[in-house]
């Protein structure tokens, strides 16, 4: 089993670009019930992704933790394992 759990974000509040602390975190779109499939992505060496499902603009900032983003926000809360 996994020791540690990916992080999960959101764009419930349509923000341009949200800044996270990690490097492989999943997208979900917006809260549930209103979430699209949980896409996984990986920024590998590069600091900016974009989901493919809901085109959130993502941006690697090394001052967060892993688990945090910029808007706070975004972070996923209560996620299942």
């Amino acid at each position: 089993m996994a020791d540690h759990v990916i992080p999960h974000f959101h764009n419930e509040s349509g923000v341009p670009t949200i800044e996270v602390g990690a490097k492989e975190f999943m997208c979900v779109g917006a809260n549930p019930p209103f979430d699209h499939p949980h896409v996984f992505l990986d920024l590998g060496d590069d600091n900016e992704i974009i989901c493919p499902y809901c085109s959130t603009h993502y941006r690697f900032a090394a001052d967060l933790a892993a688990g945090d983003a910029r808007p706070p926000e975004c972070v996923l809360k209560d996620q299942a394992a």
